[in-house]
């Protein structure tokens, strides 16, 4: 049930935006309000988010995060989360991310959805997942953390309502350099080879988010049931990393090579 007040959360919402604006980080909303749930998590995402829509941000798409085991395992839940794309969090393949762009920004490797129709409801079958897909391509995903990932007076470790709270640690997207229709790939057997600075860090499939993506994406339309929303024509989706997060540092550069399903290239300054 809901601890926080209106106002409580309206308070973590911009506090998120100031650090986000400033490249600081805040404290631990958990810590600050203990019982808090989900709900009270995702209250303050739309906060953060309702922020951002008024200093002129143009949302684009969704992010659904934690979908592997092996990180649902290490935060000790047993579902995903979802955060809102936003159009300036999008870089091009081969571009360049700048210095001072970010935190502490990490690269995850994912299938992005791009929308053809729009798709809502509480009983959507991952046959109408495909069906309202434009097409499939290859993405790398930017993850950062407005939030700080330890407290830095108590120790306490940034937890899932945390991560939720700082619009599930999304920001930025680069879409690789080719698209691809649903049906032309197992997207179950869609993997990656990620290295940094020509080194192999990581690799994995996309059997890895929740079995087959497409489950993923019909739980986050699922998700948005609840609220009344749902996903719109023209929406680029992130359907959940199948790699574990890699520090991205300065002057790091990362090549994820999908084999037949295309490539993905950013560099940090």
């Amino acid at each position: 049930m809901p601890v926080m007040t209106d106002d409580q959360v309206a308070s973590a919402g911009e506090a998120l935006f100031v650090a986000e604006r400033d490249r600081t980080q805040t404290r631990l909303v958990s810590a600050a309000h203990p019982g808090m749930d989900m709900d009270d998590a995702y209250a303050v995402q739309a906060a953060f988010v309702g922020r951002k829509l008024a200093a002129g941000g143009a949302i684009r798409g969704w992010k659904i995060g934690l979908t592997s085991k092996a990180m649902q395992y290490a935060l000790n839940i047993d579902i995903p989360d979802s955060g809102i794309l936003f159009e300036d969090m999008f870089f091009d393949h081969g571009g360049v991310v700048p210095g001072d762009r970010f935190i502490e920004p990490r690269i995850e490797a994912e299938i992005a959805f791009i929308m053809k129709s729009d798709l809502a409801g509480g009983d959507v079958t991952p046959a109408d997942v495909i069906a309202a897909t434009g097409h499939v391509a290859p993405a790398l995903e930017i993850l950062d953390t407005r939030i700080y990932r330890a407290d830095p007076k108590t120790g306490a470790q940034r937890s899932v309502l945390d991560t939720i709270s700082d619009n599930a640690a999304n920001a930025g997207i680069v879409l690789g350099d080719s698209t691809h229709a649903i049906g032309e790939a197992d997207l179950r057997w869609v993997g990656a080879i990620v290295a940094r600075n020509d080194e192999v860090e990581e690799t994995g499939l996309g059997a890895g988010v929740l079995n087959d993506p497409v489950l993923s994406m019909a739980w986050l339309v699922h998700r948005l049931a609840r609220y009344g929303d749902g996903l719109r024509a023209g929406d680029v989706v992130l359907s959940g990393s199948f790699i574990r997060p890699i520090e991205a540092r300065h002057g790091d550069s990362f090549l994820a090579d999908y084999g037949p399903f295309g490539k993905v290239r950013i560099d940090f300054e």
